[in-house]
């Protein structure tokens, strides 16, 4: 069968674009199993998803499904994607991803025009339904695999995680249109609108549970690659693919600290260390030492990011649980500076039971660990999160529909009692003010910074956005549910 995977475009500000990595897997298996797989990723695309489906029409080739990925944020493009393919072509149609896997009923009862819901990771089920739709085989029973029978839709109790990654084929990294894809991280090294920047997913999971996190998906297990099997993409993407930057998606990549050295180690002695690469997400402050981050330098490594969240203790602690301390992040940024690496620390604003006090604190962290890019985020509740839940007993989110969750959206989500929005908004934009403007050395780096004159509009976009913003109205709405 002829399956195209879909990504929807993201209406959320971002300059940069990177490839979906999860279809890249299902593509992947599928084509190991004797299917044709297409990648469509509208962020890319210059022509509508219709475009390739009658040109297979008229090739006499159709394709038989249409499979699309969502988050919470894109899951309303990812309804109106799947009802035009349905309307137009009668093709299967098949939703998966975060979204899906946290309320697959809300799509299976709300939106007729979906055949199946997919919850978990779905490599081995997406090829036991294509096989079985080939075949005019019943597909009942298989893992995570939403469907309707007549009028009654048949649910999946199960959410299977794959144990042995190293079972899996490498993503069909050569059916994404590379050339279109945007470098990792602009921001920091100005925008490469045609870099090759591959990513790579070295493990799943984390069996960390912070509050605000969301990972049903790949869930609290983790299982690592091994060392071989990660080497032997990596050598792919280098010498065959011609990457110019790779990028290390992981939740924590870092949990096992031999096996991450190992990886470096072998990078060295393969010599895939001329390829610059970055570790996409932040890494656990918990597992890392001098040595790990040396090891990384020599590996090929520029850029390290770690997830801080907060410079308040009791907000790290019985808010959201993160496991660490502060001076466990004062030492990992520490070490990856003197190991000479460049850092990024990720924080949040506008946890539940935050005050003027604990956000202060956060940008006087901010200001103390100085990483060469700060990322500010306004916490946002995403559904199956402890947050979200704590929120709808005692507060009211502020959301109209599903894109209002969308993470770099320059607005709090939600009020508690004793919790001010407001507040929240103008600490958020006065930690980047006093970050990057406020400071001379920082300012200079930016206006000295070419992309910056290049790419001027996005530029005076990005300022009116993170340092001034608008005035709105809110009006406190029932969080949406399925």
């Amino acid at each position: 069968m002829r399956v195209l995977l879909a990504s929807p475009e993201s209406k959320v500000w971002s300059s940069r674009k990177h490839i979906p990595l999860g279809l890249g897997y299902l593509a992947a298996v599928l084509r190991e199993a004797g299917h044709e797989p297409m990648i469509y990723d509208a962020a890319v695309e210059d022509v509508p998803v219709t475009y390739y489906l009658d040109r297979a029409i008229e090739e006499g080739r159709p394709f038989g499904m249409v499979g699309i990925t969502a988050t919470t944020p894109l899951i309303e493009e990812a309804w109106e994607m799947a009802l035009e393919v349905k309307k137009g072509y009668g093709v299967y149609t098949i939703l998966g991803g975060p979204h899906l896997t946290i309320m697959p009923m809300e799509t299976m009862q709300k939106k007729p025009w979906v055949d199946f819901v997919f919850r978990g990771e779905a490599e081995e089920g997406l090829v036991e339904l294509v096989d079985a739709l080939d075949a005019g085989r019943d597909y009942g029973g298989i893992p995570g695999l939403f469907f309707r029978h007549g009028e009654e839709i048949v649910p999946s109790h199960e959410s299977p995680i794959i144990q042995d990654l190293d079972s899996l084929p490498f993503p069909a990294h050569d059916l994404f249109k590379i050339e279109r894809y945007t470098n990792l991280q602009p921001l920091t090294d100005g925008l490469d609108p045609h870099a090759r920047a591959y990513t790579i997913l070295t493990s799943r999971g984390c069996p960390f549970q912070c509050t605000f996190c969301s990972k049903p998906v790949t869930g609290n297990t983790w299982r690592g690659r091994s060392v071989e099997n990660v080497i032997a993409e990596w050598r792919w993407l280098v010498r065959d693919l011609g990457a110019t930057e790779i990028g290390i998606t992981d939740d924590i990549w870092n949990l096992k600290l031999d096996r991450a050295k190992a990886i470096c180690r072998r990078l060295i002695e393969e010599d895939l260390n001329t390829v610059p690469w970055v570790t996409v997400h932040g890494m656990k402050v918990n597992f890392a030492d001098l040595e790990l981050f040396q090891l990384m330098k020599a590996a090929g490594c520029k850029r390290v990011g770690f997830g801080v969240e907060s410079g308040d203790e009791w907000i790290l602690r019985n808010v959201i649980r993160k496991g660490q301390t502060l001076e466990m992040v004062r030492q990992v940024f520490r070490d990856a500076k003197a190991a000479g690496l460049q850092t990024m620390g990720f924080f949040i604003f506008g946890m539940p039971y935050e005050t003027e006090e604990t956000m202060e604190k956060t940008i006087q962290l901010a200001l103390e660990l100085d990483p060469d890019l700060a990322n500010f985020m306004l916490a946002a509740p995403f559904p199956g999160t402890e947050m979200y839940d704590l929120i709808l007993r005692e507060g009211k989110i502020f959301a109209q529909d599903w894109h209002d969750y969308a993470i770099h959206e320059e607005k709090a989500r939600f009020v508690m009692p004793g919790y001010d929005p407001e507040l929240v908004e103008r600490k958020w934009r006065e930690a980047y003010r006093r970050f990057y403007l406020y400071r001379p050395k920082r300012l200079l780096q930016k206006l000295t910074h070419k992309d910056l004159w290049l790419n001027l509009p996005e530029t005076l976009r990005n300022a009116k956005r993170f340092f001034i913003g608008e005035k709105r109205r809110r009006t406190p709405e029932t969080a949406l549910s399925g």
